[in-house]
């Protein structure tokens, strides 16, 4: 029995072992140059900022044209008014309390205004194009630095690789020179040589690895991730990229750039904007004619009855001289008052009034010219923004495209140095396992063989990287 419960113990501890493992294997999240491309866009809080922008001037575009159409609103009035007063439905003064109810309707429409709300609506629709533009240029900004991020972590990676692949060596030469020195074919100094190349290839994994991990560690900032979130980099055949090129026409990348690059395009639509604000500024030079329309009405308590109909009447009004027993009568029809309701009131003073209004500004304290000469100077501001970010573009370019053909010539000239250096580390490693070299040119050679490789690394991925510069430039998807 106990055999048994031992084995269903051993392997309840073995189930539970696979699935921490399965569980951490999960939490590691594999991340490739698309998808943490897509999770920054994603994720990125400024980003978002800027699509929030959008949607709010869409709201302020759609308003601007609403504001072309009429305006209706609605108001009522109470009112309790004391000692001598109006009272509004028979415009006479009584100095009883009044009770009144001022209910009324007014609509207006603009008919001219010097092209205002045109212009807002031209200027509006402008600015969301701005806002457009802004996003584009946070979106194609956050590519290229998580582009940038991916190549230099895939730069420290294959640094960690040849470092652990140099500590590997030096472990050999470290155990055979151990092995010499026991022998006495070797001293003791060779042997503190050794073992200093190896700490040397320790400390340099050491850089390495803290390299990586702080390049890892941006990267996941990039993407809005936690730090402490396990993912995996995927690791692109980097020898497969076929695209890269340092060999470009200047006039050419330039013109196609200032065609499509996002900096230009919000330049120039930040200078339409500051353009239609002129024309916005001008209509304060114009008079405002305005169609409107009122329905009002009005109610007091001060006259509680009214005329509902009549009735015939004979009355007396005196005798005859002639015969003083004979009377003279008048005949009519009396008026007949009764309760006079509310909403009798409200509709027997309802009046109706339509017209036009004409607003001319005579003199308005120089406040239009101002405003016209602020909007001028706005929009040549706007025109030299335009203007330096075309020029600051073409210097940039031009830049990027000599440190293109540089890092081109950099890594061919690491190949070079690394080979030889190869071919010179084993030539120089041969002869010192034959005891015809001294450990001093050995850990030389090996150093400078280090040395170049990293080198040639980091050239390689230089050379990558300047190429998605020119890419970005010209408006190119930047992938690996």
């Amino acid at each position: 029995m106990r055999p048994l419960v031992s084995i269903l113990t051993k392997a309840g501890i073995g189930a539970m072992a696979l699935c921490l493992l399965a569980t951490g294997a999960r939490a590691q999240e594999k991340i490739s140059l698309q998808k943490a491309v897509d999770l920054a866009l994603q994720n990125n809080l400024t980003i978002k900022q800027a699509q929030n922008n959008e949607l709010f001037d869409a709201a302020t575009y759609k308003q601007s044209k609403n504001n072309m159409l009429p305006s209706l609103n609605g108001s009522i009035n109470a009112s309790e008014n004391f000692g001598r007063a109006l009272d509004v439905t028979t415009y006479q003064y009584t100095t009883r309390p009044v009770f009144a109810v001022n209910p009324s309707i007014s609509a207006q429409v603009t008919l001219f205004q010097g092209g205002l709300l045109r212009n807002q609506i031209l200027q509006n629709k402008l600015q969301l194009e701005v806002d457009r533009s802004q996003t584009a240029k946070a979106k194609n900004d956050l590519i290229l630095n998580v582009v940038i991020q991916y190549l230099q972590i895939l730069t420290n990676m294959d640094l960690v690789t040849a470092a652990k692949q140099q500590i590997d060596i030096t472990k050999l030469t470290l155990d055979r020179t151990q092995k010499t020195v026991n022998a006495g074919n070797q001293t003791i100094a060779d042997l503190s040589q050794a073992t200093a190349g190896q700490s040397t290839a320790e400390l340099n994994l050491t850089n390495a690895e803290n390299q990586l991990a702080l390049s890892i560690l941006t990267l996941k900032q990039y993407m809005e991730m936690p730090p402490n979130t396990e993912i995996i980099i995927e690791r692109p055949d980097i020898s497969k990229i076929t695209d890269v090129r340092s060999s470009f026409n200047v006039d050419e990348v330039v013109a196609t750039s200032l065609n499509v690059n996002p900096d230009i395009k919000l330049a120039i639509d930040q200078q339409e904007v500051s353009k239609q604000s002129i024309r916005i500024a001008k209509a304060g030079y114009y008079p405002t004619l305005s169609l409107f329309s009122n329905l009002t009405s009005n109610y007091s308590d001060v006259n509680k009855q009214k005329q509902t109909g009549t009735a015939p009447f004979i009355d007396t009004i005196g005798y005859l001289r002639s015969n003083p027993s004979e009377t003279v009568l008048r005949t009519g029809r009396a008026a007949i008052f009764g309760n006079y309701p509310f909403g009798d009131k409200i509709r027997d003073n309802f009046a109706q009034a339509v017209g036009v209004s004409l607003q001319i500004p005579i003199f308005n304290r120089w406040n239009a010219h101002t405003n016209v000469k602020k909007a001028q100077i706005t929009y040549e501001n706007a025109r030299i923004s335009t203007e330096i970010a075309k020029r600051t573009l073409t210097k940039t370019i031009n830049q990027a495209i000599l440190d293109a053909r540089a890092a081109e010539r950099q890594y061919q000239s690491a190949q070079q140095t690394f080979k030889a250096n190869q071919d010179a580390f084993r030539v120089i490693r041969l002869r010192y396992e034959q005891g015809l070299e001294n450990s001093l040119n050995f850990n030389t050679s090996q150093t400078n063989l280090n040395k170049s490789e990293f080198d040639m690394i980091q050239a390689r991925y230089n050379m990558i990287f300047r190429s998605k510069v020119i890419d970005y430039y010209l408006g190119n998807p930047i992938s690996l």
